[in-house]
């Protein structure tokens, strides 16, 4: 699945080819997405756009009136063609542009989705959504307060979209890592010291990760085709039973919410 990063590098390669642009038109292919394309989309068209934002792992295309939310969800991706190629089985939506540049969003799985709304305010899926976690909102007295009370492990705690948007199963596992925090330990366990580990590692892990344009995922791939590099720097995630870079000892994996959990027993306490 598309994570921050991914989703952020995302916006980062589209911008420059849909800011300022006109939409001249919006094909859909398959309208049956994670959630039905509402007909309004249309509305769209002949709109200008205005800017290309995020939050957590929505794109928002921000027009003159109204907004195009776009979620990868677990298999999704976005290109951009300059020129109309050949249309694949997997090719749903195409946003079209006066300049004749495309936008096409491809997704094997149809999890994902393209939401028409006149005002952000009234789309359900992002109410609700904890604070970003490059953003200042997330730092270390907002998590500690929130861990104080929480008798769960502290990695499904920091993949709650209710606490922190956007650290995903790849990066929750590879920031306790670097804070040196078990995945299993009880959030109200953990000491203002360790909180304040962790922020920095998480900040950390998704700043890296986004310069680095993502992680590569058989799913993913970059606007311009290219996979992203993060997953060569990877410490713990996906190395099951493989020596541990700073300790040597075995690197362990186990189910935490029904994700693949990895770790190091001797340097995360």
């Amino acid at each position: 699945m598309p994570e921050l990063p991914e989703v952020e590098t995302s916006r980062l390669g589209i911008l420059p080819y849909l800011k300022n642009q006109t939409i001249a038109d919006i094909i859909i292919r398959q309208p049956k997405l994670r959630w039905p394309i509402d007909p309004d989309i249309s509305l769209a068209i002949g709109q200008d756009i205005i800017d290309v934002k995020r939050r957590a792992k929505y794109l928002l295309l921000q027009l003159q009136q109204g907004w195009i939310v776009i979620h990868l969800g677990m298999s999704g991706s976005l290109r951009i063609l300059l020129e109309d190629k050949f249309v694949e089985k997997h090719d749903h939506v195409d946003l079209v542009l006066k300049n004749k540049v495309i936008l096409r969003y491809t997704d094997p799985r149809r999890f994902g989705a393209w939401l028409w709304t006149p005002f952000l305010e009234w789309l359900p899926q992002l109410q609700k959504l904890g604070p970003e976690p490059l953003s200042d909102d997330f730092d270390a007295k907002y998590l500690y307060q929130i861990t104080i009370n929480k008798k769960i492990p502290i990695k499904t705690l920091i993949m709650d979209n209710h606490f922190v948007v956007g650290v995903g199963n790849i990066y929750a596992s590879e920031s306790l890592f670097m804070a040196k925090i078990l995945p299993v330990r009880l959030a109200n366990t953990l000491t203002l010291k360790e909180v304040k580990a962790l922020v920095i590692s998480i900040k950390t892990v998704l700043t890296n990760s986004i310069k680095q344009g993502g992680t590569t995922l058989k799913d993913f791939l970059q606007t311009d085709g290219k996979p992203g590099y993060f997953v060569q720097q990877l410490q713990v995630y996906g190395r099951e039973e493989k020596i541990c870079f700073v300790c040597n000892s075995s690197i362990k994996m186990k189910k935490i919410g029904q994700r693949s959990t990895f770790y190091c027993e001797h340097c995360q306490k």
